[in-house]
Order: structure tokens, then sequence, then C-alpha cells
């Protein structure tokens, strides 16, 4: 590749937002590898206290002169072209890689670099299959889109020649890789304020595919997935709940929801019976997939089924943050209507009383465009409250609110901050309930203010 020649020759790499959860576990490897790494960072951090803890340097704040001494810079995508260091490095002719392009010189160094990919599903399936193989002695490295407690952040450094990784299809980034397994959990419409259309995004999936050195996994129950690769001459591994596929699952059952257990079939032959703790049909698909790569690489199905068995979720994936007055309160990253579909469908059949979702819809265009489907999704739970609309990285040319949402969900109350979501949510919640706080934004920080309201009442 282009760009691969870029570490050639260089001993310090200075990385401008090295706390962001994208580029931390690049610092790691790089520093593994023996180059000099420096960065700096806006805010403090869990995962900026990780990397001081490495004896890394860091300065806080962006300068210009932050960058002396160093050989390339690293920025994370957030950074523009005005940022001091970045446009000190330009006028010092010092080389300078967006976060994406240096995944793909850093993931091309290893033989066998798997890339899980696809609209929903991500996290949970690189850390699923992160757990799997160094739980059966693969010693791999990994770049993780969330905190795996199993490894206790969201990079881990092998010794080995795999590497497991998130690609993230949003302004084609993933196309900076050249797996040598790529997995396509599914191809849903999201994005479109970059795709445009659905056949868009269709086609960079395709290309994705096409620069796949070895296998894809696929999801042979969706069509847009098997859309994508349709004629490529790679092996293909197809899985899924329909028994047409090379791994699915059979005999499913459920504990109201909460533990998913199924057989885990391949070609007709029974491997294993795995015992899923994380809930609902799209924990079996992100196990399905996470299996069928890890049998793939050579891992038993005894070692398949026990470490599937112990996978508890990554930070912000139906993540339980306390149960105060038998009251569950919960927070989930859903931020598309198809998540927050599989996630509510899931929730609604643990037995909770009453299930609370408090929404923080992500972007005007995903929600213009998408306001049909997000209705739908939140008409699924007891209790649907919908925050004001998170702009990040957007002016609302849209014309949209969260109101033009709670209009199509019959019951559903608009309250715009989360001082007042906590107010109204902790005056009402009984019991017996689940509160679950949905959205792709810093809805996590109603879930801890509801938390902790809810302690103060109860502990008074």
């Amino acid at each position: 590749m282009k760009n691969d020649h870029l570490l050639d020759n260089k001993k310090r790499i200075h990385f401008i937002g090295i706390g962001g959860s994208g580029m931390c576990p690049l610092a790691e490897i790089l520093m593994s590898e023996g180059f000099e790494i420096q960065g700096s960072d806006m805010n403090e951090g869990e995962t900026l206290d990780k990397i001081k803890g490495y004896g890394i340097p860091v300065f806080m704040g962006h300068k210009a002169e932050n960058i002396e001494g160093a050989d390339l810079v690293v920025y994370s995508a957030a950074v523009k072209p005005e940022n001091p260091e970045r446009a000190e490095a330009v006028r010092r002719g010092i080389p300078c890689i967006e976060r994406s392009v240096m995944l793909g010189i850093v993931t091309r160094r290893y033989n066998r670099s798997i890339a899980i990919s696809g609209t929903h599903g991500k996290t949970s399936t690189t850390g699923m299959l992160t757990q799997v193989l160094i739980g059966s002695g693969f010693d791999p490295s990994a770049i993780i889109g969330g905190k795996l407690p199993f490894i206790g952040g969201n990079s881990y450094v092998g010794q080995s020649d795999i590497i497991v990784c998130e690609a993230c299809e949003y302004v084609d980034t993933f196309l900076e890789l050249t797996p040598f397994i790529s997995v396509i959990l599914n191809v849903d419409a999201d994005h479109l304020d970059y795709f445009g259309t659905l056949e868009n995004i269709k086609k960079s999936f395709r290309k994705f595919s096409e620069q796949t050195t070895g296998a894809l996994v696929i999801n042979g129950d969706d069509q847009n997935t098997l859309d994508c690769v349709e004629g490529l001459p790679n092996e293909k591994i197809t899985y899924g709940l329909g028994e047409q596929n090379d791994y699915y699952a059979a005999n499913i059952s459920a504990d109201k929801g909460v533990h998913e257990t199924f057989d885990l079939m391949h070609k007709g032959e029974k491997l294993c019976t795995i015992h899923l703790i994380v809930p609902g049909k799209h924990n079996i698909y992100n196990a399905l997939a996470a299996a069928a790569t890890a049998h793939y690489l050579g891992a038993t199905p005894k070692e398949i089924a026990e470490n599937l068995g112990k996978f508890g979720g990554v930070h912000r994936r139906f993540e339980i943050l306390g149960t105060p007055n038998d009251i569950t309160v919960a927070d989930d990253f859903a931020h598309h209507p198809t998540e927050l579909t599989a996630t509510l469908n899931a929730a609604m059949n643990m037995g909770f009383n009453k299930v609370w979702a408090v929404f923080q819809p992500h972007t005007f265009s995903r929600t213009a465009m998408l306001l049909d489907d997000f209705a739908e999704a939140l008409k699924i739970p007891d209790e649907a409250i919908i925050s004001e609309i998170l702009p990040v990285r957007e002016t609302n040319t849209y014309n949209i609110y969260s109101t033009d949402l709670g209009a199509k969900v019959p019951g559903s109350k608009c309250i715009d901050t989360f001082e007042d979501i906590t107010e109204y949510v902790t005056e009402n919640a009984k019991p017996g309930d689940l509160i679950l706080t949905m959205g792709g934004g810093n809805v996590y920080m109603c879930a801890n203010m509801i938390l902790a309201k809810l302690k103060e009442k109860y502990d008074a």
C-alpha cells in the first residue's frame, strides 16, 4: 500500500488526541514495536491515565511546540487542519496521517488481520472474538471500539501474527484496510449524510470485500451482505439462523430473554452448546460470527463455548449500572432504528414490570432520514422518553426536532434536558422496572444521573 513506507526510518511518533479510544490502541501497539510515542489531548480521562502509565509523555492542550522531535504525526478525525500541532507539522514538512490510515498500516504488519465490519454489532463481535482467541491461547492483538472488561480496556497487545479490529464504514474509513479475514455482520441504511443511499453503502462494502486477501465471514441471512460479496473469488463462510449457512444456531432457548442458549451447528453437525449471558437475538448473530471466525482459525468447539459463555458484554452495550430499590438502570449505545429494535425487543422479554427507554437522537440527518423507523422502534417499550437531538457535527438544516419524533410515538414524552429527564423518571419508576438509556452520544451521563438520584432517594 502507498502509505506503508511511512514507518520506515521513523523513531518518534506524535499522536494528536492520544486519549481517544481509537488512538490509544495504536499508540500501545507501536510502542510495543519499539517506536517512541508521545501525544497530546484536551481532556483527562481513564484512557489517558492508561497511556501515561506506560511512561508515554502527554501534553495537555494543543500547542505547536508539542510536536518537537516527532518524525511522524497521527491525528484523529476530529482534528482540523488549523489545529496548531497539525499545522506546525505541515509547516515543518513532518508527515501527517489520519488515524484510519495508521490503522491500515499497523494491521498490515500482521499476517492474519481480522476486520469486523457491519452497520450494527461491530464492537460486541470484536469483543467476543477477542475474548475467544485470547482464552483459546492465540494471543492476538486487538483494537475494540468499547471497553472489554476481560482485558480491562479497548486494546490488547499480543505476541502472535493475529490482530482483530473494527472496520467502520463511516466516510469509507474501512477502505484503508486490506484484511486477511473480513467479517460482514450486516449492511443497513445508515450514515446517509455521507452515503446518500443504501446502494452507495453496498458499493463501499463491496470494495471493502474486494480488498480482503483471504476469507469472507458473512451473515448468510442478510440479503444486502450477500449482494455485496456476490461473485467474489474469496472463500466465503456463512453464518446465521438458517440451516443453509455453514454455521447456524439450532435449538435456541432463553431464560426470560436474559440468557440465550443454542447449539452451534457446522454443516449439519453439532459442534457444541453455547450459553450466552448477554441478551437478545442480535447477540446470537454476533456470537455466531465470532464462533465461525474462531473455528476457521483453529479454535476448538470446547474453547469457543467456554469463552463465549464468559463474555459479559462491552462498555455501553446493555451495560447494567446498578439496581437501587430493585430498579435496574442500564445504558446502551444503540443509535440506529435496527439497533434500538433489537435491544428493546430483548429488554421486553426479560421479565421487568415496565421498560423505560430514554432515547437521545444522534444527528439531525439520521433522525430526519429514518424518522418513521425510529418511531416504530420506540413504540416497543412501555415508556419512551426522548431528549433533544444531539447535533454532533451538524447544523439543523433538516428542520427536525425531537417533538417530530415524539408525535409519532403514542404516549411518549419529549423532555429536553438530562436534569428534567432524571427528575421525571426517578419520580415515576417503580421496583421491578428497567430504565434503559440509549444513544450514540453522551446519554450515558443521564444514566449516571438517574442512578445517583435513585441511590440518594432510597438510601436516605
